[in-house]
């Protein structure tokens, strides 16, 4: 299996469309065409990470944050660039999801929204548009023996796909009605003469890059002279896309019950909490890592709980000021829970690969109660 191959699966489960603008995702290091037998999963790229994919026979590591955050100037074995030099010595390569995984239907925010009980959760904010851009679908009226070679073309042409499947389309059986006039060359019947034909309602999604394309290869072989067609720009069904998670509680819970759900499936060895510790939470938010910058979209939205990985000094303050509670994981612990069910994801579709979880990937800090 290439790692185009394996990006491709990435991408069925976060594309990177939905990353944020300043982040740095996709193949970061390594051939696109290189092969890949084994791969491993982890937050971060450290040296101890490296060294644990070297004794594997990693091909591939899938980190969530960046291995390479901003242009580098020079790659050495000594400094800051130490890493990326030992995966390219090793012949390791290395994808990142990061933000794309943060908004993803079923990622990161969407998991720490479930953990708590958050019904119907949306974003919060730094909204994305969503993948693919605007989606149309294609209804178009044929002759029922013509309805066939129309459907064939407009597939061939880039209509139909939704997600991993092609050729999606349906069809009803009606009848078309028409008067050719002066100056028509009907296909089916003759000038002055009242029709009635059997046709087929034929209607299928079309992405909006692929619409001036396919409506074309429609109108190649369609046997009318005018061919009957409506074209309708679509909602998104999954609605707006972006960081964080907000919403209602399908139960209130007790604070203290939601911390101990949290802890047991993240990990989190402690928590750090800001505003009242004893609250029934009926509304709540959450945004893995470092989500302070949303923090006041919270508030507005009169939360009684923030669930993230960290917050600076000032927005902690603006937290405890408008009585709203947060808890805070650490970053990195925030995230971590997400591996073992992305690595579950990645095997449906990866059966041919070896996929691990790294054991050396961990949260640099150690608590302790002094």
């Amino acid at each position: 299996m290439k790692i185009n191959d394996v990006a491709a699966a990435i991408e069925r489960i976060a594309p990177l469309e939905l990353a944020q603008d300043w982040d740095n995702v996709g193949l970061l290091v390594g051939d696109p065409q290189g092969n890949v037998k084994n791969i491993l999963l982890t937050i971060d790229v450290t040296a101890e990470v490296v060294a644990e994919a070297k004794k594997s026979k990693t091909d591939l590591i899938i980190s969530y944050h960046p291995v390479i955050w901003d242009g580098l100037k020079k790659i050495t074995v000594n400094g800051p660039t130490d890493v990326v030099h030992e995966l390219i010595r090793s012949g390791i390569a290395v994808f990142s999801i990061h933000t794309a995984l943060d908004s993803a239907v079923g990622g990161v925010n969407d998991g720490l929204a479930e953990m708590i009980g958050i019904q119907d959760a949306k974003p919060i904010g730094d909204y994305v548009d969503a993948p693919g851009g605007d989606i149309y679908k294609l209804v178009v009226f044929v002759p029922v023996d013509s309805a066939g070679k129309v459907a064939d073309a407009v597939f061939a042409a880039g209509a139909g796909r939704m997600g991993c499947y092609s050729h999606c389309g349906f069809g009803g059986e009606g009848t078309g009605t028409f008067l050719p006039l002066e100056g028509a060359r009907p296909a089916i019947g003759s000038k002055g003469r009242f029709e009635k034909v059997a046709e087929v309602r034929f209607e299928t999604i079309v992405p909006a890059e692929k619409l001036d394309g396919v409506i074309a290869a429609m109108r190649r072989v369609h046997p009318y002279e005018m061919p009957a067609f409506d074209v309708i720009k679509l909602c998104n069904p999954q609605g707006r896309f972006g960081l964080g998670r907000i919403g209602k509680l399908a139960q209130p819970k007790g604070l203290d019950a939601l911390i101990k759900r949290v802890k047991s499936q993240t990990g989190a060895k402690a928590v750090g909490i800001v505003g009242p510790e004893k609250r029934l939470v009926k509304k709540a938010a959450v945004c893995a890592g470092s989500c302070g910058s949303i923090i006041d979209a919270v508030i507005a939205a009169k939360a009684d709980l923030y669930l993230t990985g960290e917050l600076k000094h000032r927005q902690a303050l603006a937290a405890q000021e408008a009585g709203l509670t947060c808890i805070c994981l650490s970053h990195t612990v925030s995230e971590r829970f997400i591996l073992k069910k992305f690595a579950r994801q990645l095997k449906k579709s990866l059966n041919s690969v070896t996929i691990r979880v790294s054991r050396k990937d961990a949260d640099p800090f150690i608590w302790k109660n002094v």
